[in-house]
């Protein structure tokens, strides 16, 4: 059995936190830059350029790649070997308490969704835990803004409901969306389980890195469907038309109810941040 102590996780997301506000991952940011050479139209493609330079802004002065630093949704994978010492949960709050305020990042969260005072540290944390083999523990801290939140949806499809559909589907919630997410977007879709599991498996969709494809080609084959179909809507950066309206899209999928077919989309904006580490 191997120990891990509440302090080391609080650094951890502390950590993670910070690093996922002010960087985006390698292969996204590389799809930002290289997106600009696939537009014909100078506002669009003068757009993408002024992303990347944002881009190396928030590197260079050390501060936010966007304002909105988000709500910190945190995936943890717990080896069964492993004990932990103290109150995880209170940990994972301790880190994004540290971790927005130590990092000079804007605490967007309310304690009650109605009566809507600051908490004034982003705390709490949207936490997913699943028990998995092995002696270590994985946290995954994905800070989510909601202007692309706030686009995201949910349908429960019946079984007769095609492929063509469910493409359909998705291609039209980045048509209604238009310019709220601050294309250009990355889509994580999810297909199957029941209502709450696929929005859950959506928002982990956006969490695989951009350069990944499904595992499965039949569904590797439908991410790059989607992606053509959404791009084919002409929304473009920022709204203001063009080719470059998504930059991936990503599929994750689980068993369902023979009578069902439910599909989430969960949009994520041009800085769809995540840091993975291991303790």
């Amino acid at each position: 059995m191997r120990e891990i102590t509440a302090e080391q996780i609080a650094q951890a997301v502390r950590d993670a936190c910070i690093a996922a506000n002010r960087e985006l991952p390698e292969s996204l940011e590389k799809r930002v830059r290289d997106s600009a050479a696939l537009e014909e139209q100078p506002l669009p493609r003068s757009i993408l350029e002024d992303l990347g330079r944002n881009l190396t802004a928030a590197r260079e002065m050390g501060i936010p790649i966007c304002q909105d630093t988000g709500m910190a949704v945190v995936f943890a994978e717990v080896g069964q070997e492993v004990h932990i010492l103290g109150d995880f949960g209170a940990a994972v709050n301790e880190g994004v308490r540290r971790g927005y305020l130590e990092g000079l990042l804007r605490c967007s969260v309310v304690g009650d969704p109605l009566r809507r005072a600051n908490t004034e540290d982003n705390t709490p944390a949207v936490l997913h835990t699943r028990l998995v083999s092995g002696d270590k523990l994985t946290l995954t801290v994905a800070p989510k803004g909601f202007g692309s939140e706030n686009m995201s949806r949910l349908k429960m499809f019946t079984p007769a409901a095609r492929a063509e559909d469910i493409v359909d589907f998705v291609a039209e919630t980045v048509r209604i969306a238009g310019g709220s997410p601050c294309p250009p977007v990355v889509l994580g879709v999810g297909i199957g389980g029941d209502f709450e599991l696929c929005a859950e498996l959506a928002k982990r969709a956006l969490c695989r890195d951009v350069d990944v494809a499904n595992p499965d080609p039949y569904y590797a084959a439908l991410e790059d469907r989607m992606l053509a179909a959404v791009n084919a809507t002409g929304v473009g950066p920022q709204g203001f038309g063009g080719k470059v309206t998504a930059l991936k899209v990503n599929i994750e999928t689980f068993p369902t109810h023979i009578a069902g077919l439910p599909v989430a989309v969960n949009v994520g904006c041009h800085v769809t941040r995540h840091v993975t580490v291991e303790l």
